[in-house]
């Protein structure tokens, strides 16, 4: 049995399967990469919800895992050398999944970095701009009177839309018809951007006919249904 006692974390959210992967995490567009990822592995894990409104990222313990105070944050008993092994930021828990499970990234080398290569596009680009427009036009900022703000990350935002809906002409994910981390990174962003953050006539999501396509094939696949509303709440 799995000694975990060592991570502080595990004091806030005890672990009750020892020998399984925790998730610290919410349903988020970042989270729920992470939850997804798992679901389509079927790697055993254990989900906790990190609770933003009594600010449990900021809890010490949450912090002892995580320094940077975001979810998704995983702690895998069965590590590199078998020994536990704690990880944040998306992007790498992803990779670190693609590469426990060897499962959702390509072997071969030009593969693995064309599909890295468009898991930075969504790290660098897709997430923040997304992030910032939902900002100014759902939360706090939509308030200001200048729209200025607003309208760059709807401009950008457009951009990126037509960076990605021109690379999915005549395919069917993002790699060709290769489903790999690379839609599970971006795709949860497309979905609250047109959702949650109530953005898709502002940047004319009608006009990007090949995100929309493969969006509701990413929706469609059960493991993405599980992942979307991981971890539950209470």
């Amino acid at each position: 049995m799995k000694d975990l006692s060592r991570f502080a974390i595990t004091r806030k959210w005890p672990a009750r399967h020892l020998d399984r992967i925790q998730l610290y995490s919410l349903p988020t567009p970042n989270g729920v990469k992470v939850s997804i990822m798992l679901e389509e592995t079927g790697l055993p894990y254990e989900a906790h919800r990190v609770d933003f409104a009594a600010n449990e990222q900021m809890s010490p313990e949450f912090l002892s895992l995580n320094p940077n105070n975001k979810i998704p944050a995983i702690l895998d008993p069965n590590g590199p050398h078998g020994k536990p092994f704690g990880l944040f930021e998306s992007g790498a828990i992803l990779l670190y999944l693609a590469s426990k499970a060897g499962q959702f990234i390509p072997a071969d080398t030009a593969g693995r970095y064309e599909t890295l290569q468009w898991l930075m596009f969504q790290m660098g680009g897709i997430g923040p701009m997304f992030g910032q427009l939902g900002f100014f036009n759902k939360f706090a900022g939509k308030e200001f009177e200048d729209k200025r703000p607003r309208d760059r990350y709807v401009a950008e935002s457009r951009r990126l839309l037509i960076v990605l809906n021109q690379h999915l002409e005549n395919r069917d994910w993002i790699m060709g018809k290769t489903y790999t981390i690379a839609d599970m990174a971006t795709f949860p962003w497309v979905r609250n951007l047109v959702g949650f953050y109530d953005a898709g006539e502002l940047v004319g999501i009608d006009d990007f006919a090949n995100v929309k396509r493969v969006l509701q094939a990413f929706l469609a696949r059960p493991a993405v249904t599980r992942g979307l509303v991981i971890p539950a709440a209470a």
